[in-house]
């Protein structure tokens, strides 16, 4: 009875210690593994390929005359290359930072260690109007395309291109800018071809300017009171930058705004015409 005690007691102590061993054999395993994976978590991610940075506007307006800029911003660029083509020739204008046209209105803005790689137009034309490329050499390649507008920059005075006012009432002209996305610094106007003077304490007074710049473009609205016969003439409105609007300002003293239709504007050739007529209605009656 004893010896079958004993004996089941080293049956038990060696089932417990071969379980022990078989668990310290798999928590070494397991801690191996884990020390294999581990190591592969670690690991660096492979190359990200380029790609934009899809913040910049891909329908940009210029104004003639003035510099245009098409963005383009390349994220994990490494050692790809970054290039600008015209779309309308298929022309490379630029490569990296060099130029590869003639045309030396053309570069590109690319700071030292930054993501930008902007074209940049300067004195910008009509002809420049069109899609621009901005590309890089990935495999494949890869391309964002930007649409440059040009506006022909005009001022435009409201209203027919002759006015009449009565002498002692007020002139008032109103001339608007079409340029939406570059305002004029300054609108200027002419009284032939003199700058309208509203400070000099010699002036004659009574002359004001209102400019409102505003989203939809720039007003300028030139008001002169009391007006005189002296005021009469044309009235230019000069914006910074947009061609010139001209109206021709008749001053009457009592006078019906027909009978002026022959003064200065257009006299030449209604009086031309009267003259023809009567000649010829005389020359007919010679013959009878």
């Amino acid at each position: 009875m004893h010896i079958s005690y004993y004996a089941a007691t080293l049956f038990f102590m060696s089932t417990l210690c071969l379980i022990d061993d078989a668990s310290s054999n798999v928590s070494m395993e397991s801690s191996s593994s884990l020390q294999n994976i581990q190591p592969m978590s670690q690991k660096e991610t492979p190359m990200q390929r380029p790609l934009f940075d899809d913040i910049s506007p891909h329908n940009v307006t210029a104004v003639v005359g003035q510099t245009a800029i098409l963005h383009c911003r390349v994220k994990h660029v490494s050692d790809r290359t970054v290039s600008w083509m015209r779309k309308r020739d298929l022309h490379i204008l630029t490569s990296s930072i060099h130029t590869y046209t003639g045309d030396g209105r053309f570069s590109v803005v690319h700071p030292e260690n930054s993501e930008q790689w902007d074209l940049k137009v300067e004195f910008v034309q009509k002809r420049d109007a069109g899609i621009y490329e901005c590309q890089v050499n990935t495999e494949p390649k890869i391309n964002l395309a930007v649409q440059l507008n040009v506006e022909a920059a005009q001022a435009n005075i409201h209203g027919p291109p002759e006015v009449f006012v009565k002498k002692g009432s007020t002139i008032s002209l109103t001339c608007s800018v079409n340029v939406h996305s570059t305002p004029p610094s300054s609108v200027v106007w002419l009284h032939g071809t003199k700058v309208v003077d509203f400070d000099s304490p010699r002036g004659r007074g009574g002359i004001s300017l209102e400019t409102e710049k505003t989203e939809s473009g720039t007003t300028s609205r030139l008001l002169v009171t009391k007006a005189g016969l002296s005021d009469t003439g044309n009235y230019t409105c000069q914006p910074s930058n947009a061609n010139t609007a001209t109206v021709f300002v008749h001053v009457l003293n009592g006078e019906h705004p027909a009978a002026m239709q022959h003064g200065e504007h257009g006299a030449g050739s209604k009086l031309a015409a009267w003259s023809w007529t009567l000649t010829m209605a005389a020359f007919a009656l010679s013959y009878r």
